[in-house]
């Protein structure tokens, strides 16, 4: 089980969740991904992946200045 981090801040929508994506096609089961990201649609694509993807968004944190954090389960 590995924790991969993405720092997505500055890149425009939708490479944040694109990215997500990128990784969690590489993921293997029980991986762990944190990204953090200023797009202001990060949240609601990333839910989207998740929902598509049938993998759990275990937490969603408001960093401040648009920037937010989520953690999600591969």
């Amino acid at each position: 089980m590995a924790t991969i981090n993405l720092d997505l801040k500055g890149l425009k929508c939708p490479q944040p969740a694109m990215k997500v994506a990128s990784q969690l096609m590489r993921a293997k089961p029980g991986d762990v991904i944190q990204a953090v990201a200023d797009c202001s649609t990060f949240e609601a694509d990333v839910r989207e992946v998740c929902q598509r993807w049938k993998k759990v968004l275990v937490s969603v944190q408001d960093l401040g200045g648009g920037a937010k954090k989520v953690q999600i389960r591969g």
